[in-house]
């Protein structure tokens, strides 16, 4: 086999200060005849051949294409190709090591420009989620702002309006009061600028295309802001942190509380309430209603309270208990007085003996509604409702949000869900 003695080494950058390269880099650069340089770096880098080495360079301009890849492979003698940040981080890195050997590649990395944004914000980022859409589709970026993140990082893409799509995106899902958006131009450079900007207000022209944005979760006070209603945001509620889509979404507790037929007063029981999104807005609605909320999972009750707090409305109870107990226990008379039962977040027993228990006291014209996403449940509990003198109505309720792509919009489904309502007849 034939021993590669060409070496190909890939030297990432974030300042064009010859004096701070590494003092290896620096001779390295001295001692290399040929020079592979970004378009947008050329005129900089000639720089430091004239002013820091006598010998003669061959400067290429590279735009990462086959062109670049070509002139590589053309080379007899070693090359440095000049790269932004770590090349191995959404950088030239990928293509080179699949037409180079890595017996051929050195790597030499700098900061990347994500390390040097949240340096300059002085924000960990231990924690923060990064994406790219520079040159690629938006998918997993929308797949990141669902998922809400605290810290968000975005490679941008100026050729696909990439600040405009992420600014699009943030409004479509509903988000511009979630994230603070800071915009990170030139990070490293002599033209940096940090600034933040308004998700609700067009982005200014004069925004660098060397650019990242990064999105901050906010801290914030709902309470004392003006809210509908009816048809709260999801971001209206608190959520768990490791679990910020344990909500009811929007466009599904809409029509769950529209299925309730929501009287002026009564008790309703909102069971496997999550953060207790369809309960709160119930009492929203109907402020004399009497609300208890119960939910096993521990900080439960604290984050009820949390939502409580910031639609202004005050449940009878929050229990942060298994149904299975309370049901056990005999000794709540309010669980067994409801005229209104939402069932969720429990298992197919546990939602059978519910019904099976508490429709005994329920009488004529009361309801029990049922959000399922699991099809296989479905028969079980409707005939159970219907044993219990209930009559009963399966709804399919499919959602789709549109979302901006860089080519124009995309419908987005949002999850189905099944609704299923039981009426008291008798």
């Amino acid at each position: 086999m034939t021993q590669i003695k060409r070496k190909i080494h890939v030297i990432g950058i974030n300042s064009f200060e010859f004096k701070e390269l590494p003092l290896r880099l620096q001779k390295l650069f001295i001692n290399t005849e040929n020079i592979a340089i970004p378009d947008q770096y050329f005129a900089d880098i000639k720089l430091w051949a004239k002013n820091n080495t006598k010998k003669q360079k061959l400067l290429f301009a590279s735009r990462s294409d086959n062109t670049l890849i070509n002139w590589l492979k053309s080379q007899k003698t070693d090359v440095i190709l000049f790269s932004r940040g770590d090349p191995l981080w959404f950088g030239i890195g990928r293509i080179l090591l699949e037409n180079f050997s890595k017996e051929e590649l050195s790597f030499y990395p700098s900061n990347t420009c994500l390390q040097l944004a949240f340096s300059k914000l002085k924000i960990s980022w231990q924690e923060a989620v990064y994406v790219s859409i520079h040159g690629r589709d938006s998918t997993k970026l929308i797949e990141s702002l669902k998922s809400k993140p605290s810290s968000l990082a975005i490679i941008t893409d100026s050729k696909n309006k990439g600040l405009e799509l992420i600014q699009n995106n943030l409004l479509e899902l509903n988000l511009e009061n979630f994230y603070e958006f800071w915009i990170c131009e030139e990070i490293g450079f002599e033209n940096e600028k940090i600034r933040k900007f308004n998700l609700n207000e067009k982005l200014p022209p004069d925004i660098s295309n060397l650019n990242i944005a990064i999105l901050l979760k906010r801290k914030q006070d709902i309470q004392g802001k003006e809210i509908p209603l009816f048809g709260l945001k999801d971001e209206t509620f608190k959520t768990f942190e490791d679990r910020p889509n344990l909500l009811t979404k929007r466009e599904i507790r809409i029509q769950i509380l529209a299925e309730l037929e929501l009287p002026e007063n009564g008790i309703i029981w909102d069971i496997g309430a999550g953060c207790g999104s369809i309960g709160l807005e119930a009492l929203k609605l109907r402020p004399n209603l009497k609300l208890f909320c119960i939910d096993k999972r521990i900080g439960s009750r604290k984050l009820i309270s949390e939502n409580a707090r910031r639609l202004g409305v005050a449940p009878k109870d929050i229990l942060e208990e298994d149904i299975n107990n309370l049901i056990n226990s005999n000794n709540i008379n309010s669980l067994r007085e409801a005229s209104r039962i939402i069932i969720g977040g429990c298992d197919k027993n546990t939602k059978l003996r519910i019904i099976n228990e508490l429709s005994k006291d329920m009488n004529y014209g009361d309801i029990v509604t049922i959000p399922l996403i699991d099809i296989q449940t479905i028969t079980d509990l409707r005939e159970t409702l219907k044993d219990n003198n209930f009559e009963v109505n399966l709804n399919l309720i499919q959602t789709y949000k549109s979302l901006s792509i860089s080519d124009g919009i995309r419908m987005d489904p949002n999850n189905p869900v099944f609704l299923l309502k039981g009426k008291k007849l008798i």
